[in-house]
Parts: C-alpha cells; structure tokens; sequence
C-alpha cells in the first residue's frame, strides 16, 4: 500500500491525538451553542470549508464537522476539492496514493471512485498541498467511523474546470450509489482589514447565495478577491445543482484571523452547508 505522509501535522494542526481532541473540545466549549445540528436532517450535499490553521479556522469548520456527526447514515466518502497552492501537479489532479497518514491512523482512498473520475493522478500535486490534509485528522475524530476520501487538487480554477468536476463526480456516485459528502476547501480574503475583507467576500457570497458559479469567478477575477478556493467553491455549487432540483444553503459561521490573534491584516473564513 503506498501511503501519503503528513506533510503539514504539527503545523497547521497539533502533531498527537491527544493535542487534536484537546483543541477540538476547546474550540466546540465556544461554539456549540451556536451549531445548528438540524441541518444533520436536511441531507446535506456539501460545504465550503476552511483550511487555515485550526486554531484559527476550526472556529468555523467545526460547524460542518458537527452537523456530519450527526448524521443518521455514515458517509461511504468524501471528496476534498481544494485549491493548488504548490503550482504541483496538472490543472485537475487525483492522487497516486492508496491512503494518507493522520495522526489518527490512515484513511484510504476510494479507488473505486478515483479511477471512474478519469481525472489524471499525481503524486506531486498533492504531496506538499495542506488545503485538503488539514480536514483529514478532525474528520476522522469526529466520525469515528471508516470512511474514504477523494482528493482532488485544481491549479486552474475556472468555470469549465468546476463544472467538468462537478459532472464527473455527479456520474462516478450515480453509478457507485453510494453516501458521499462534498467538501469545497476554501479560505476567503487574504491579508486585508477586517472591514475591507468583510467587503470583498460580500461580493462573492453573494453570488454564492444565488448559486450563480459564472458570478463568483467573475467578482473574484474582476475585483481581484483573494478566496483561494473559488474553484472548488464553484465546483460544489455546480455538483449541488447537478445532485439536487432545488438545493440551499445556509451560513454556518464567518469569521476572521485576528479575532484568534488581533491583527491589522486578517484571513477570513467562511463556513456554508450546501444541502437538499
């Protein structure tokens, strides 16, 4: 079995099982009050989720982890479509790995579903990436069950890309039938002001809000917005469109950097449900 070390444990997560359950516990004393464990019920498809450090972002991510703790049925899959941030790698890449390490054991990939995609495998694409291995050790807490992953890395992030995902992924768990969770990672405005972060994203939510993909990469392009997901943020709203006749979604929970660590200069993090 060939195996993806941990490329970013220690670093944008805490290294042992017991720092991660500490942390997690910490983080969900602030925010259980506020998680709408209801939406556990209403078949979730997918959610945009952050991939910062989680002792900034899991005040945002936890929402999600949560509400897919509740769920009734335990999921066969999750696919992680996350931004290229390395330059690693084709413009849409799988992985050439059977499983990746976390500190909480291995989860294996579902080779089933990767090789019906059809998309080109590289190793190098996801070798160093963070955006997808930081949700992997909190998942596999929360759920504490056996489940696989799809990882897919996009370095060009445009609308035929996210649609050409979201098509394919659509045919592969058609054929497959099976309980699938889509997870769209993604950080929002990089290094702005609270308020002028808060101003940019409100263009692009906007547009996500309207599930209008066409909308979101023309005011991330236009305005040069800094959501470094946009791709696979598009991809979910295209593959929820394609899953559901009438999806919604609803915020989770918006936040930034500096109300961790206070900060001129701030990261922002979004977290939305997509569901039936």
């Amino acid at each position: 079995m060939k195996i993806r070390k941990a490329a970013h444990s220690g670093r944008f997560y805490p290294a042992t099982q017991q720092e991660i359950i500490k942390l997690y516990k910490k983080i969900l004393a602030v925010e259980e009050k506020n998680i709408n464990y209801a939406l556990a019920n209403a078949n979730p498809i997918g959610a945009i989720v952050p991939h910062a450090g989680f002792i900034y972002s899991g005040y945002q991510a936890i929402h999600v982890f949560e509400i897919l703790k509740n769920l009734e049925q335990n999921l066969d899959t999750i696919f992680i479509i996350n931004p290229n941030h390395t330059g690693y790698g084709p413009p849409i890449a799988t992985d050439e790995n059977d499983a990746w390490e976390t500190p909480f054991g291995n989860v294996n990939l579902d080779m089933d579903l990767v090789n019906s995609l059809g998309f080109t495998k590289s190793e190098a694409a996801h070798l160093y990436e963070h955006a997808a291995e930081v949700m992997l050790p909190f998942l596999k807490y929360v759920l504490g069950y056996d489940f696989k992953i799809v990882p897919i890395t996009m370095s060009v992030q445009d609308l035929a890309n996210a649609k050409l995902i979201a098509s394919a992924i659509t045919k592969s768990v058609k054929l497959s039938s099976k309980n699938v969770f889509f997870i769209a990672s993604s950080d929002f405005s990089h290094f702005l002001s609270p308020e002028r972060g808060k101003e940019m994203d409100d263009y692009v939510l906007k547009e996500i809000y309207k599930l209008n993909s066409k909308g979101v990469e023309t005011q991330v392009n236009s305005k040069n917005i800094s959501v470094c997901g946009f791709g696979p943020i598009m991809s979910l709203i295209e593959y929820a469109k394609l899953t559901s006749e009438n999806p919604k979604l609803t915020l989770l929970k918006r936040g930034h950097s500096g109300e961790v660590h206070s900060s001129d200069e701030v990261v922002n993090y979004v977290s939305i449900l997509f569901y039936e």
